[in-house]
């Protein structure tokens, strides 16, 4: 018997980003409430972060939209993208 693939490891993979998510969105909400913030909508959502986000702001009809930044060089930004680069370049875009 071989060591497991890829294959056999990416659900259990999977499942545990999962709950980690569920944890991060539970102390959100917490967060939120201990903050009088009451009108707060926290989702899950899977997929690419760049349309996920201007899915969003569609469906929620946002007038803002904050974006963290991983304060990538220009040359690295090139090549990996940027999600605050495209959200603010949709004819959505808040």
């Amino acid at each position: 018997m071989g060591s497991p693939g890829v294959a056999d490891v990416l659900p259990f993979v999977e499942a545990n980003l999962r709950t980690i998510a569920a944890g991060v969105a539970e102390r959100v909400k917490q967060l939120c409430e201990s903050r009088s913030v009451g009108d707060a909508l926290v989702e899950m959502v899977e997929g690419d972060a760049r349309e996920v986000l201007c899915d969003a702001v569609k469906r929620h009809q946002a007038t803002v939209l904050v974006v963290g930044s991983h304060g990538y060089g220009s040359i690295k930004r090139a090549f990996l993208g940027s999600v605050s680069d495209h959200c603010a370049h949709q004819p959505t875009a808040p």
